[in-house]
């Protein structure tokens, strides 16, 4: 690399294509749809740079469209576990030790890959295999993984150049140093970017990865694995390992070169990982770092000063945007009854109003649930709320899994503050509401903090200044990204890096310096340049 002092491009977000009628990109992406569906292509193992086959197949479908098959991929074992570690063992020393600038020039070039070429490509995957309509496409698959690899570059430079300080005739530095071992990483199948994210942000400190995706998202993140090797990521540092949680992660948890986790998913599976590991403590080479974003059951808190306009437009678009299959999707509303009595039948007419279907139809607003089981789970508790006296469907309340898993967006009117609906996580397109007395203001706003184990995302509306200060305050731990006077979902890298607490995960803030440092093992290095040569002190004089 050159000997300069090299500084990477301050990063400016990946901006959103409308796909408006007419628009070149509109034209671009129906082609590209096209031609996937009228394919069935052979997704393989990568170990090493190696396509590996094991004949374990499974099929990646449309959801929206079950019966349509967009490929068959083959699924790893213990075998090939353990031949991924070994690979990425191979390449660990020679990747640790490159250059961070050359590091970088790999992302780098894959965020303009994406920008331009591979663009229509990840977002036709994302579309078919995870049934997500072309704007949340375009703003997941295409713009925020551009931003991951845009700003993850930009916040290693500033993390590399935090030194420490020197006094005279010493000189202190901090090396950032890779984990030794490896780092799993375990994708979602909700959003393409995070699968995109949680194998590269590792690998840009210099670590090396054994990457596990969603069963239900490997067409995307194929198609990711493919893009990263036409930018130059060499072979060993990532391995694509589709297959089952249990087949993969068990023999991975098992290696005592695991290093780090790098998780987004269920609560319940992270825990479970996590119990795993402080089993199996004392076999590992290291302490393995445990980074995991995990479940949330996500609110809106409105005061009365709130504007039922605003409040009723970000239930509908946190609720029900891809489905409701977001982290960070709004699940439950806390409604003074004065606004609601402004509010509620409009946003019936909303829910009413909102098209449902195949996201190759760029009128739909939403499109099918993931699978079978999550359909399945969903409607098990539209009927919990239609048994309950305590609990009314207000709007939606049907689901249709012949051709494709839809649900209707469903909004659940619970009286009970402390139902299923309120508590629990559903990740579907299910809004459950609970209207309040106004004078009961302060009970309501202890029920929205403690009524819910998670602690991810979080919105409060309100035009009084004084009630949004006090009710920041009383919600400060409730939420790990906190809006006011918007949705609680849409976070954008490098500008609401990304994570919470509680039952949520580690709060390592994806999007950010802090995570990255994560990945890193720091070593303080001192140089004195003139040693003393006598043992003595002056006080034994």
């Amino acid at each position: 690399m050159p000997n300069g002092v090299v500084q990477i491009p301050p990063p400016i977000n990946e901006p959103n294509l409308t796909y408006g009628p007419g628009t070149p990109e509109r034209s671009e992406l129906q082609n590209r749809l096209q031609g996937m569906l009228a394919e069935q292509i052979e997704i393989p193992l990568i170990i090493g740079g190696e396509e590996v086959r094991t004949g374990r197949t499974a099929t990646a479908v449309c959801p929206h469209d079950h019966g349509h098959v967009l490929a068959t991929y083959h699924q790893a074992g213990a075998e090939e576990v353990e031949r991924a570690v070994a690979a990425s063992q191979a390449a660990w020393h020679e990747w640790s030790e490159m250059d961070w600038e050359a590091r970088s020039a790999i992302l780098l070039k894959a965020a303009d890959l994406l920008a331009g070429p591979w663009r229509q490509t990840l977002n036709a995957a994302t579309m078919l295999n995870q049934s997500k309509s072309c704007f949340q496409a375009e703003i997941d698959a295409a713009a925020e993984m551009v931003d991951f690899w845009r700003f993850n570059p930009y916040f290693m430079s500033q993390l590399i150049a935090t030194q420490p300080e020197s006094s005279p005739g010493i000189w202190n530095y901090a090396e950032y140093r890779a984990l030794e071992g490896f780092v799993f990483a375990v994708s979602p199948f909700n959003f393409t970017s995070i699968a995109g994210n949680l194998p590269t942000a590792p690998a840009l400190m210099g670590n090396t990865v054994l990457w596990k995706p969603a069963s239900t998202a490997v067409l995307s993140g194929y198609y990711t694995m493919r893009l990263l090797e036409e930018a130059g990521m060499p072979p060993g540092v990532i391995n694509f390992l589709p297959g089952s949680g249990r087949q993969v992660g068990d023999p991975v948890i098992a290696n005592r070169k695991l290093a780090g986790v790098h998780f987004t998913g269920s609560t319940a599976v992270f825990q479970g990982m996590w119990r795993t590991i402080g089993e199996n403590i004392a076999s590992y080479g290291s302490y393995p770092r445990i980074v995991g974003e995990t479940g949330g059951k996500d609110f809106i808190f409105a005061h009365p000063s709130a504007d039922p306009a605003a409040l009723t437009t970000a239930m509908v678009r946190g609720a029900f945007e891809y489905q409701g299959q977001k982290c960070s999707a709004t699940s439950r509303v806390y409604v003074p009854k004065s606004i609601w009595s402004q509010m509620g039948s409009t946003l019936r007419d909303q829910v009413h109003s909102i098209a449902v279907g195949s996201p190759l139809d760029f009128k739909n607003f939403m499109a099918a649930v993931i699978d079978e089981s999550s359909f399945d789970k969903t409607m098990g508790y539209i009927q919990q709320a239609k048994d309950s006296s305590a609990m009314e469907i207000y709007a939606g309340g049907d689901g249709d899994k012949s051709k494709g898993y839809f649900v209707q967006p469903t909004v659940v009117l619970s009286e009970d503050p402390r139902s299923t609906l309120m508590c629990e996580e559903i990740f579907a397109p299910v809004l459950t509401v609970h209207v309040y007395e106004d004078s009961a203001i302060e009970e309501a706003v202890e029920l929205c903090d403690t009524a819910s184990p998670y602690g991810l995302t979080g919105a409060v509306f309100a035009q009084d200044r004084k009630a949004i200060v006090q009710l920041a305050a009383k919600l400060r731990h409730a939420a790990g990204n906190f809006y006011i006077n918007d949705k609680p979902s849409g976070a954008v890298v490098g500008q609401q890096p990304f994570g919470g607490s509680r039952a949520s995960g580690t709060n390592d803030k994806a999007g950010s310096a802090a995570n990255l440092l994560r990945w890193t093992s720091q070593r303080s290095i001192k140089e004195t340049f003139v040693p003393p040569t006598e043992y003595r002190y002056p006080h034994m004089s």
